[in-house]
Formats: structure tokens, C-alpha cells, sequence
């Protein structure tokens, strides 16, 4: 069922070119705005099959001897405790998250920038905590009348004021824990520093979307849309580019709006703007890797929808509201899907409804689907999950995986020993009893065997599942939706 529609090799080595010329170009120094996820774009990979979620910190590895990393995270972020929604840390923690990834990747962290900084004790508090670690810091302040008063803002009380972060790379990618954490006003920093010292150097920025060279339209770009509803950001067609160029681009609202003022503040720097869009800023070359439009369309649609059922969930959690809902609507109506293009959601549906339990279903890479009920024993993702490595092992239905003798014990654990009032096996519980019974069966290690096989389904579960169950299909690669719906009446539900 699924296929391959990007070409990941040519994507690294077109990406990584396409860097390299940017840097020669201003003189051997580059700061490269580095947005969306380094690691693990599970986004990426649903909406271009074929792309590795690894792909971007890869294609950096082929320039590592070159290439420095420089943390950027606000001051705001830090003391309003915001916390990433995939990862469920706090921007400080994923900070430290990402020098350790960087740092075991291979690549050279130069430092900690904290933008936005007026001594907030949290902030405060977390740059003693670099400090201790080893880890250089360094302070970028708010300025006043930020981001139109350019005159201000390129001058000694504006980017001056910021402490200047000690570069030795000729190319300093600047990342994030995650939006709004002053990506950009650094590299703007640094440029207006390293002017005045005299060293040449420009600046560039690399989003994978939207797409630029694909139609405005295209369901890759509006699965962006879908991705970021919550931001408000809308693609539309890069004016400036058109009036430059006479051929049309793709960017993104806020990109667009703060063209104007990037114009003036290169102005005000270097007496000129070699920029004439905020398209020509970028570096993406994934459009030009994709090589089944068909099948990255398909992949696309789906994933519009599976973000139209995470909305759903986090309004039923209170994490969003009713204006997303609407926006995540209007982007399926737009491409020409409703809920039902996700063939795991009727299939659940139906199983929800034969048995009056919650339910779930899985559709195989062969297009076979297969459900799970809720039982004594276990839940219905676990169930599905059993059932579906039967399949794939072709194992007869009716044979049993777990044997009461292994499963009983595990029950009387959960209740009796470690107070859970519902003795029903998570998906996690489910998988470690298999591997044990694997050590003795041959059934259950065949049916362990075919784990790897999940990689690429969809499933749908009539109830919203707890973390550990989420989490368990996402590190099997299975693209998870649910029902907006409690499977208890309780005000209070565990994650």
C-alpha cells in the first residue's frame, strides 16, 4: 500500500551543495537560521515517504568539520515553563536534550544564546546550571520598539548590547527547542557584530516548509498548514519574489511580513540587501527530491487528516479550541478528504459498535486491516497490536500468544501490588510479556519477529489512549488517531 515517493539520498546531497554555495557566496561565513526539528521529523517522513526522520542532522554531519551549533532559547520561554507538546519537557530541558544529541551525533555545540533576557530568576537559575555544566552562555537582550525601529535595533543599544557570541566555524547553524525563540534576531545579532569587527558574513534560512517550488495548494504545503493551525501561519505566494522574478514561490505569512524589516536592517548593516525575497533567504531543496508526486499526495491527505484528529483530542483536553477545529476543517475540505480517506476509522468504529466496547484498528502496508476489542485482559491497542503480528506471522487466529499462566501474574502486579484499579494490559505490558513467552515459544517469537513490519500503518482507536499506549505505537512508526472521547466519565484522567 505504501510507497516511496522522495529520494532521501539525493535530498542530502542536494541540500548540503546548496549550503555550500550559500557560504561561499558570502565570503566563507554563514549563520543559517535552522528551523523545525533537527532530529526525529516524523512529519517530514508522513508527508514525503521515503524521507528519514534523521535526514537534516545527516545531511549536517557531511559538513561537521565545518559546522558549529549554536542554542537559542528565550528568557520568556524559560520562566513561562513552556513545554514541547511531542516531547513533553520544558524548553530548558530540551536544551540540554539537544547538546547531548548534538554532541553524541558528532557535531560541536559552540554555545547557549538566551534571548529576551532581563533577569528572570529561572533564567537566572538556568544559565548557573550552563555555567556548571561546562556549557558557554550567552545574553541577547530585549530592545525596545523590536522589530521596527530598525535604527535603534542596528545600533549600540539595540544589537550592541548583546553579548557577541564567539564563532570559529564557516558555518554556525542556529536552532531551537522549538518557535519564538529568537532564531532569527541572533543571526541578525551576530551579523551587525561581526560587521563591526570586520568579518564578512551572511546569513540564510532553512525551513523544509511549506515547499516553495510546490503549488500553494499542493497537500504537502497544506499539511504544513494543518501542522500549524495553532500558529496562525497561512502559506501564500511570496509577492516579493514574484515582482523580483516573475515566477511564483511559496512561503509563509510571518516570513513575508518581516521581509520588509530584514530589508532594512541588512541596509542599515551592510548599506545594501542582497535578498530580494524572503524565498531567496532559503536553502530548501526538498521539492526538488520528490519522485512520486501521487504517492507523496496520498501521504499527505492522511496526515491532514490524523492532525484534524490530534486537534480534536487536544480541544477535548482543553489545549485547543473551536477556531482550529475550523481551520483544520477547512484545510480537508480543501484538499478533498473528510475522515473517512483514514480507512482505520470506520473499521474501529464498526468493531466499537459489535462488541459496546472501545475499540481499534490497524491497516497493514498490504491494505489489510485488522482490529482489536477491549477485554478483562487487555485494551484494545494491545489487542489490535497482537492481532496485527499474527497476521503478519501468519499465525491462525485462534492461537493463543500469552498463556493465562504468564498473563494472570502480571494482573495481580498491576492491582495488588502496585494499585491500579484496572488490571487491563497496557501495550507496553502486552509487548514484554510476548518477548518473555518468546524465550519458550516459537509462535510468540515468530509473532515478535514481525514488529518491525508496523513501520508505516495507520491505526484509529474509538477512545483516547494514555500515554504509554501513544507512545508505544510511535516507536513502532504506527501513525496513531483516536476518538475525541474519555473511555471513563471521570473529570481526571491519567496520561
Amino acid at each position: 500500500m505504501n510507497g516511496i515517493g522522495f529520494d532521501n539520498n539525493k535530498y542530502i546531497e542536494l541540500q548540503s551543495q546548496k549550503i555550500l554555495e550559500r557560504i561561499s557566496s558570502f565570503g566563507g561565513k554563514l549563520y543559517l537560521e535552522f528551523g523545525g526539528k533537527l532530529f526525529d521529523d516524523f512529519h517530514a517522513a508522513r508527508v514525503l515517504p521515503g524521507f528519514c526522520p534523521d535526514s537534516k542532522i545527516r545531511m549536517l554531519l557531511s559538513m561537521k568539520e565545518n559546522a558549529e551549533m549554536i542554542i537559542v532559547v528565550s528568557a520568556t520561554s524559560i520562566e513561562q515553563n513552556k513545554i514541547r507538546g511531542d516531547l513533553g519537557i520544558t524548553y530548558d530541558m530540551d536544551t540540554l536534550r539537544l547538546i547531548d544529541a548534538f554532541t553524541e551525533a558528532g557535531m560541536y555545540v559552540g554555545g547557549v544564546v538566551i534571548t529576551q533576557y532581563s533577569n528572570q530568576p529561572a533564567a537566572d537559575a538556568f544559565i548557573k546550571r550552563l555555567n556548571n555544566l561546562g556549557v558557554k552562555v550567552y545574553r541577547h537582550y530585549t530592545i525596545e520598539g523590536y522589530p521596527t525601529n530598525v535604527k535603534k535595533i542596528v545600533s549600540d543599544e539595540g544589537y550592541g548590547k548583546n553579548e557577541y557570541i564567539q564563532t570559529t566555524k564557516p558555518l554556525v547553524v542556529v536552532t531551537a527547542p522549538g518557535p519564538g525563540s529568537g532564531k532569527m534576531a541572533t543571526c541578525l545579532s551576530q551579523l551587525y557584530h561581526d560587521h563591526k569587527r570586520g568579518i564578512k558574513a551572511g546569513y540564510a534560512k532553512f525551513e523544509t516548509f511549506p515547499i516553495w517550488n510546490l503549488p500553494l495548494k499542493h497537500p504537502v504545503n497544506m499539511a504544513y498548514e494543518a501542522a500549524t493551525v495553532d500558529l496562525n501561519d497561512v502559506n501564500m505566494i511570496d509577492p516579493y519574489h514574484l515582482e523580483a522574478t516573475g515566477t511564483t514561490a511559496v512561503n509563509y505569512n510571518r516570513d513575508i511580513e518581516i521581509f520588509p524589516v530584514l530589508q532594512a536592517i541588512f541596509k542599515q548593516i551592510y548599506g545594501e540587501c542582497t535578498y530580494k525575497s524572503p524565498t531567496d533567504m532559503g536553502v530548501n531543496m526538498a521539492g526538488f527530491c520528490i519522485i512520486d508526486d501521487e504517492e507523496v499526495c496520498r501521504a499527505s491527505k492522511m496526515e491532514i487528516v490524523r492532525r484534524y484528529y490530534d486537534v480534536l483530542c487536544q480541544k477535548r483536553n482543553g489545549s485547543a479550541d473551536a477556531d482550529e477545529i475550523y481551520k483544520s476543517e477547512l484545510i480537508m475540505s480543501k484538499v478533498g478528504v473528510d475522515t473517512s480517506f483514514r480507512r482505520v476509522v470506520k473499521a474501529s468504529l464498526d468493531k466499537a459498535a459489535e462488541t459496546g466496547e472501545p475499540a481499534a484498528a490497524i491497516e497493514l502496508n498490504d491494505g489489510k486491516i485488522v482490529t482489536g476489542k477491549t477485554s478483562k485482559l487487555m485494551g484494545a491497542s494491545a489487542a489490535a497490536l497482537l492481532n496485527a503480528l499474527k497476521y503478519l506471522g501468519g499465525i491462525d487466529d485462534s492461537m493463543l500468544l500469552l498463556p493465562a499462566v504468564l498473563m494472570e501474574p502480571l494482573q495481580k502486579l498491576k492491582v495488588e501490588n502496585l494499585g491500579n484499579n484496572n488490571p487491563r494490559l497496557h501495550s507496553d505490558e502486552v509487548l514484554i510479556a510476548l518477548a518473555i513467552s518468546a524465550t519458550t515459544s516459537p509462535i510468540a517469537e515468530l509473532a515478535m519477529d514481525q514488529l518491525p513490519k508496523l513501520k508505516g500503518c495507520q491505526a484509529h482507536v474509538t477512545v483516547m489512549l494514555s500515554n504509554v499506549d501513544k507512545n508505544i505505537y510511535k516507536k513502532l512508526g504506527i501513525d496513531l488517531t483516536s476518538e475525541p472521547v474519555y473511555a471513563t466519565k471521570k473529570l481526571y484522567h491519567k496520561q
